[in-house]
């Protein structure tokens, strides 16, 4: 165990604002899976310092933590209105996570149309049926091989319902080469977008999550129901409703509006939402 000093951190929002899935808190430790490692993480209170069992190195949490993004700087580029600035200052120290590609495409795809817990008992399931166990309960996210070529009995114990022969055919697809995840991160945001939309299952919402979360596309910026309400409720007066009817023209206004990191702004809002609802700017 060691420790690390991160600046301007929240260990608590980062695992919980709903953008990885395999993560869960027990008293003031947080347990997961990451790189087929067992990770038990908890962040004291008072010197904000990172309690680390793991045999990663901290040049691992660094990176998967975003700790190297200048969060001062990405706040005052989508701090533009009093909503952003409420969810910055409630919940500083929240930071976007570096995931895995293949682990955050199956993940997304999992998650069309579910809720989080939901969501969380298919991936857990999957892991199980066609992991490896690395301690006692805790198993590793299976490859595209091990996924691609699974018997659909087993598969249909992991209860993924009409998603199965669609993360079944994405796996194909990366096993094949035909889905290049390198090619994916060198891609401009909207070609790589598209890119992902040819797989079955994949809207707009869902590439852009995984754009977000796994290639580095901070430009990204998903709307789902959540985002979707906020838009409606607090930016767009009617006459510019009339032309802004549909997510993408949403997601389009988002990058306009934010900027460059409004896939932060999109994050902050979202767990503001989940959390609080609707909130009094007055």
């Amino acid at each position: 165990m060691y420790r690390l000093k991160p600046v301007i951190f929240n260990l608590d929002y980062t695992l919980d604002c709903g953008q990885v899935f395999r993560w869960k808190r027990d008293g003031d430790w947080w347990t997961g899976v990451v790189k087929d490692q067992v990770i038990r993480l908890s962040q004291e209170v008072d010197s904000g310092e990172l309690l680390i069992d793991s045999k990663l190195p901290p040049e691992f949490f660094t990176d998967y933590f975003r700790l190297d993004d200048n969060l001062s700087s990405i706040y005052e580029s989508i701090n533009k209105d009093l909503l952003i600035n409420r969810a910055i200052n409630n919940y500083r120290g929240l930071r976007l996570i570096r995931q895995d590609p293949w682990e955050c495409l199956i993940s997304y795809m999992l998650a069309t149309a579910s809720s989080i817990p939901t969501i969380q008992k298919r991936i857990c399931l999957l892991s199980r049926f066609l992991g490896e166990e690395l301690e006692e309960g805790y198993f590793s996210f299976p490859g595209p091989e091990a996924l691609a070529n699974a018997d659909m009995s087993l598969l249909d114990r992991c209860k993924l319902g009409f998603r199965t022969e669609r993360i079944q055919a994405a796996a194909a697809e990366v096993c094949s080469g035909e889905l290049d995840f390198d090619a994916i991160f060198r891609l401009e945001h909207r070609y790589a977008r598209e890119r992902l939309m040819r797989l079955r299952g994949i809207g707009e919402k869902v590439a852009d999550c995984v754009l977000l979360f796994a290639f580095e596309k901070m430009e990204a910026f998903p709307v789902d129901t959540h985002i979707r309400q906020i838009i409606q409720h607090y930016h767009i007066d009617d006459s510019y409703f009339e032309t802004c009817k549909n997510l993408s023209c949403m997601g389009e206004w988002g990058r306009e509006y934010f900027g460059h990191y409004c896939g932060y702004a999109q994050e902050y809002l979202y767990y503001q939402k989940r959390v609080e609802g609707f909130v009094s700017l007055y």
